[in-house]
């Protein structure tokens, strides 16, 4: 059985863990808080959020870009910077710079409504790149930027697109159908080309190859919302997890298990 620690509690809901300049960072929903961590545990409010969801990464330069319930938003200050007629609810910026961001169509507990992404180039400009997404939840980016990856948390698939030279999301494909009752939601990639999905109903997170072979499974005894690979050698997979009725989350709490190969 794998071996899971605790490496913070005292989280109202967890949602969008990150590794970034040698630390670890999420956002609590419920708290209307980006947090940032210390090896151990501390942990420093770094931006405010008013409304759920949201979710954080960077820019090339550095700078925090976030999906908010008011667009998508630069920095601390939560400066507009576009797609701001609708909130989104997932974040991933590719080298290049584009900010790709999704959300759902309706909530878990409502009939399903296909949802939606989009992207912010660094242009300024902003347009939807693609539909029929069936709850989209986590997604992340190849290392070469070529290939963006989407967890469809309704189709219990994890879904892939090209990324064309122009940022549209082209040559749509299953990248793995993970089986009834998956329902994927945050999502990583690791060295080897594998995405770990965390699953709420499934109480783990699931390590596959592209076309769903399954590679290694860590039970977290919780329902997982998130996960990320971090730490100096890259193999420490943080879980974000929380207690969840169908309507509402609590007892957030951030796990950790070590892995055997690194993410990016």
């Amino acid at each position: 059985m794998t071996e899971l620690s605790v490496f913070a509690t005292g989280i109202q809901m967890g949602e969008s863990p990150r590794w970034h300049d040698g630390r670890f960072w999420m956002c609590d929903w419920m708290a209307g808080e980006v947090l940032v961590f210390a090896a151990d545990g501390t942990r420093e409010v770094v931006a405010r959020v008013d409304g759920l969801p949201f979710s954080i990464d960077w820019l090339p330069d550095g700078r925090l870009v976030l999906s908010t319930p008011d667009g998508v938003c630069l920095g601390p200050e939560l400066a507009p910077y576009g797609l701001g007629e609708r909130g989104w609810n997932e974040i991933v910026v590719d080298p290049a710079g584009r900010a790709y961001v999704d959300v759902p169509g309706s909530m878990p507990w409502e009939e399903p409504v296909a949802g939606v992404a989009g992207v912010v180039l660094p242009d300024g400009s902003s347009r939807v790149v693609a539909g029929d997404l069936w709850f989209p939840n986590g997604m992340a980016v190849t290392p070469d930027g070529t290939t963006l990856v989407v967890a469809e948390s309704h189709a219990d698939r994890l879904t892939a697109f090209t990324i064309a030279d122009d940022g549209d999301l082209v040559d749509r494909r299953v990248w793995a159908d993970l089986g009834k009752g998956a329902a994927p939601d945050g999502i990583c990639l690791d060295r080897e080309g594998a995405v770990w999905f965390a699953s709420v109903p499934g109480r783990h997170c699931r390590r596959v190859a592209e076309g769903g072979e399954v590679l290694e499974t860590v039970d977290t005894g919780q329902p997982a919302f998130s996960c990320v690979l971090g730490d100096d050698d890259g193999r420490t997979l943080y879980v974000v997890a929380n207690d969840f009725d169908g309507h509402g989350a609590s007892n957030g709490r951030v796990l950790t298990s070590r892995v055997a190969v690194a993410g990016w």
